[in-house]
C-alpha cells in the first residue's frame, strides 16, 4: 500500500528546530534518521493561490499549476493522466480521506477527473463540538477514525490523509497544547508552533495505529508539508525567531522548503537526500518505487 500524509501548511524550518528549548518536531525529527526513511533536505511546495488544491494536482499529476486561481476550479472537467488513474494498471484501488465538506476546493468534480475511487469526507467522520478546532476535526481525532476506513479498503491501495489542525489561524485549546505559543509581534507565527507540534504528535499517533491495524509492515508511508503555513507578512517575526538581521529573498525561498519522506519499513538502507526535488518530482518517483514505467507519460517531475 501506499499511505501519503498531507501535513497541512508544515514547513522545513521547524524540523530540527527547537521553541522554549524543546524540539518542535520530535517524531519527525527522529524519523528523518531512521534507516527505512528517505528524508529530502531540499525539497520545495510548487503551490499558487490553490494551495492544498494545488498540491494535490501537482502531486497527482506532474503537472505545475496556474499562477492565478485554482485548476482544481478552472479546469475539473480536463482529462488527466495521474497517478491513481495509473496504478490501476497494478490493481490499485485510491482514496482521499479528509474531514471537510467534499466541495471545499471543488474536489467531489476534480476527483473524479483525476479517477480517484472513494472520497471520504466530512460525513464519512463524527465531527463534534469536542472534537473539532478551527477548519475542522483534530488531526489526532482524524487519523484515529481513519484507520476503519483504512481497513475497509481493498488492498493494495493508495490513501491520501490530509491533515488540517495546522491550519491558518492556527488556533487550538490550551488542553491540546504540549508546546507553548512563541512571543513576538505577529501572533500568526506565535500561534504556529504550538499546532505544528499537535499535528507532529498525532502522526506519531497514527504509526502506532498503523501498526495495531496491521497496515503498516506491507505499507509505504509517505509524508509531506503540502505548502507554506507563514508569509512574508510576518517576516520580521521569522527573522526574529531564526536569529536573522532581516528576511532577505533568498531566505525567503528557503522558508519554502517543506518536508518531504518516503518511509518504506523493513527497508533498512534509507538516507537523507540532498537533491533538489518539489512536489512535480512525487508522481514519477512513486511510480518507479512501484515498479511502473512512465516513458509512455507526459510529466514535467524526476525520479
Amino acid at each position: 500500500n501506499i499511505i501519503f500524509i498531507s501535513a497541512e501548511s508544515i514547513q522545513n524550518f521547524v524540523i530540527d528546530n527547537e521553541l522554549h528549548g524543546e524540539e518542535i518536531t520530535p517524531f519527525l525529527n527522529g524519523l528523518k534518521e531512521h534507516e527505512d526513511t528517505f528524508y529530502f533536505e531540499n525539497f520545495y511546495h510548487q503551490t499558487s493561490q490553490g494551495k492544498t488544491s494545488d498540491s494535490e494536482f501537482v502531486t497527482e499529476n506532474s503537472l505545475y499549476p496556474i499562477s492565478g486561481g485554482a485548476v482544481f476550479f478552472t479546469h475539473a472537467q480536463n482529462k488527466y493522466h495521474s497517478f491513481p488513474e495509473i496504478i490501476k494498471e497494478k490493481d490499485y484501488t485510491s482514496a482521499v480521506l479528509h474531514a471537510n465538506t467534499d466541495t471545499f476546493w471543488n474536489r467531489n468534480q476534480m476527483y473524479d477527473s483525476l479517477e480517484i475511487d472513494t472520497f471520504y469526507d466530512r460525513e464519512s467522520y463524527e465531527v463534534t463540538d469536542d472534537n473539532q478546532v478551527g477548519w475542522g476535526l483534530k488531526d489526532k481525532e482524524f487519523f484515529t477514525q481513519s484507520i476503519p476506513h483504512l481497513r475497509e479498503i481493498e488492498e493494495p491501495f493508495y490513501a491520501k490523509l490530509i491533515t488540517i489542525t495546522n491550519h491558518f489561524p492556527f488556533d487550538l485549546e490550551e488542553v491540546d497544547r504540549s508546546l507553548e505559543p512563541y512571543d513576538s509581534n505577529s501572533n500568526t507565527l506565535n500561534k504556529y508552533f504550538p499546532t505544528v507540534r499537535y499535528t507532529d504528535e498525532a502522526i506519531e499517533q497514527f504509526f502506532i495505529q498503523l501498526k495495531a491495524a496491521g497496515l503498516y509492515e506491507n505499507s509505504i508511508i509517505v509524508i509531506m508539508g503540502d505548502h507554506d503555513g507563514i508569509s512574508a507578512n510576518h517576516n520580521k517575526a521569522m527573522a526574529e525567531y531564526l536569529d536573522k538581521e532581516e528576511i532577505t529573498p533568498y531566505d525567503y525561498t528557503q522558508l519554502q522548503r517543506v518536508p518531504f519522506y518516503i518511509h518504506i519499513p523493513g527497508y533498512g538502507e534509507g538516507e537523507q537526500m540532498s537533491n533538489i526535488a518539489g512536489q512535480v518530482d512525487i508522481k514519477p518517483t512513486l511510480l518507479h518505487l512501484l515498479g511502473i514505467e512512465t516513458n509512455h507519460d507526459i510529466y514535467f517531475g524526476n525520479d
